[in-house]
């Protein structure tokens, strides 16, 4: 394991370097991708015309945030605390304005609100905080026993809809239980967990994107393709979902269900793993489509290593090694460790079908620098 941890404190080493002038540059904005000069674009831009969910609502704009967490764990530079609490009193907006908020506001206020108290004790922050969980649990259907995702999309009725990523915004949940010593906050994370994992999990350990509900009845309908190559596919972003949102389940919960289905998502994951560690957008794209999903990669390999941390010292070696060769080969061959590009991570795709292909997305970045502090050792709970 020595070896795991001196390459990644190596790796690390480039990053501190890197974000040191990046996040000065970009002390004012909250990032998502870069634009054609590797400048990264503004979400909190409030001059834009944006759709209700595209501007301060859109729902990776807590990560900018958390990789300043991240770096003021590390580092204990205050600019860093700065830098993170100006996304956070941002997207404070978002609940004055309500439209567009949706599942994904744990995504929002976990690595920003919550890292804030746990790491400061920021009551602000706290009270930002369990207002995000207080509007996720509003989204519970008790019929169906699921939380919702999203909104309308286009002329969907989506009332039913569940999709595997709301795994990962249950931990703001699990959060706002232990903190407030309410059960109902973890009850509802559970039942939700429960249902993904009955109905989400296929017998080989891939996962089904979306899965349609009756809003009224609660019982399944279909399931959907969604983000992935099409329906029965296995869309790799939401394999990581999978895998590390299950673990983190069993982390709050220590429910031996929910640890044996991330170790069956794991078990599929990892022989669909290239030996080059690039990873595909879908485990069953066709054969000559050749489009990657760089973000997937890191939710992977955070995942393979927040589950060995609850494996038996014999076991972790067989997360571990595939974790390692999924970061390397970002390090040695996706990422942009120079001047030239904001973003570290380059090669992400946010769904197959989707027209473009193979950018930078700013979640990219904190799971890849997030599973590098894991591999090296460091202690960081932020989910």
């Amino acid at each position: 394991m020595e070896r795991y941890k001196e390459w990644a404190e190596a790796q690390l080493g480039k990053a501190r370097a890197k974000m040191a002038w990046v996040s000065e540059k970009n002390r004012h904005r909250i990032p998502y991708t870069t634009d054609g000069n590797g400048d990264y674009d503004d979400r909190a831009d409030e001059s834009r015309e944006w759709s209700l969910d595209d501007g301060l609502n859109w729902w990776t704009n807590g990560f900018w945030g958390g990789i300043m967490w991240l770096l003021y764990q590390d580092t204990k530079d205050p600019k860093y605390m700065e830098i993170a609490r100006f996304s956070e009193r941002k997207l404070e907006k978002c609940f004055q304005d309500f439209y567009g908020l949706h599942h994904d506001v744990g995504f929002m206020f976990q690595p920003t609100a919550v890292a804030d108290w746990r790491l400061t004790g920021d009551r602000d922050a706290r009270r930002t905080a369990m207002h995000a969980a207080n509007l996720l649990a509003g989204r519970f259907n008790p019929a169906g026993r699921f939380i919702r995702a999203w909104n309308e999309v286009g002329d969907s009725d989506t009332r039913g809809w569940a999709i595997i990523d709301c795994l990962f915004n249950i931990s703001l949940l699990y959060w706002a239980s232990e903190e407030s010593g309410d059960p109902r906050f973890r009850q509802i994370a559970m039942l939700h967990a429960d249902t993904v994992m009955e109905h989400f999990i296929r017998p080989d350990g891939s996962v089904f994107h979306i899965v349609e509900f009756d809003p009224e009845s609660g019982k399944m309908v279909r399931s959907h393709g969604g983000q992935g190559f099409g329906e029965g596919s296995s869309w790799t972003r939401g394999q990581g979902w999978a895998l590390y949102g299950f673990a983190n389940s069993y982390a709050h919960t220590g429910k031996q269900e929910y640890l044996d289905t991330a170790r069956k998502v794991a078990a599929y994951c990892v022989p669909h793993i290239p030996e080059s560690g690039i990873i595909p957008v879908d485990f069953r794209q066709p054969e000559d489509v050749k489009w990657e999903d760089s973000c997937g990669a890191c939710v992977i390999a955070g995942g393979l290593l927040e589950l060995a941390k609850f494996l038996p010292e014999a076991g972790r070696e067989a997360l571990t090694e595939p974790a390692f060769r999924i970061l390397k080969a970002i390090a040695d061959t996706r990422a942009d460790w120079t001047g030239d590009c904001d973003a570290i991570v380059q090669g992400c795709s946010a769904a197959y079908h989707a027209d473009r292909h193979h950018f930078t997305m700013v979640y990219a970045d904190y799971y890849f620098l997030e599973a590098l502090y894991k591999l090296a050792g460091a202690d960081i709970h932020m989910w």
